[in-house]
């Protein structure tokens, strides 16, 4: 027999139905319950401080995106973790792969072999629904102004980090951190708009 949910988990499934409904304090009341410890969540993965915070907000938004898929026999914070967990692998994927040469040969002592790296990004049950969410993501980015575009782009497909952001495009970091924080704001308002929508 299992034992009834937590007032926190009831608390936290009545903030699901609300934001899912297009009531967007509903869900920034969960983002702020749970930023704290997602954040030492995540710590514990990357070890690697300048991106935690991006970390953290990316995966609110992954959450957001997917959060018609959350099912309530679980504990949402359960369901959120795995999410940044596999949001933080990924990241130490992508950075540990920057940093291989794809082209350049292994030596060995029988000769030269070519790299061949295994695709470890192919799940043949999940690819359609991450169609849908990359396409609806980049519909979001397409839709923010100009300056709030641009820095997005810069951080997050070119991977670039606030100081080359700065640099590049002549502007103090403050305001370019404070581009971001406003363009992840915007990216949050069109991705809920959009679900409620549907």
């Amino acid at each position: 027999m299992s034992s009834p949910p937590s007032a926190s988990s009831e608390q936290d499934r009545a903030f699901v139905a609300e934001a899912l409904q297009g009531n967007e304090a509903a869900y920034q009341a969960l983002m702020d319950k749970y930023r704290p410890a997602l954040r030492r969540h995540i710590a514990r993965i990357v070890r690697d401080p300048r991106d935690l915070d991006d970390l953290v907000q990316e995966t609110f938004i992954k959450a957001f995106t997917a959060l018609s898929t959350y099912s309530t026999e679980y504990a949402f914070s359960t369901w959120l973790y795995k999410i940044a967990t596999n949001h933080a692998i990924d990241y130490l994927r992508r950075k540990k792969l920057r940093t291989l040469s794809l082209d350049e040969p292994i030596q060995t002592k029988e000769g030269t072999l070519e790299r061949e790296l295994a695709d470890t990004t192919y799940f043949p049950d999940r690819h359609i629904v991450e169609d849908q969410r990359r396409t609806l993501l980049q519909e979001a980015i397409n839709a923010l102004p100009e300056k709030y575009r641009r820095v997005i782009v810069m951080r997050h497909q070119q991977e670039k980090s606030y100081e080359e952001i700065a640099e590049e495009l002549n502007l103090p970091l403050g305001t370019v951190k404070a581009h971001i924080f406003r363009a992840r704001r915007l990216l949050y308002k069109y991705l809920r708009s959009k679900r409620s929508s549907l």
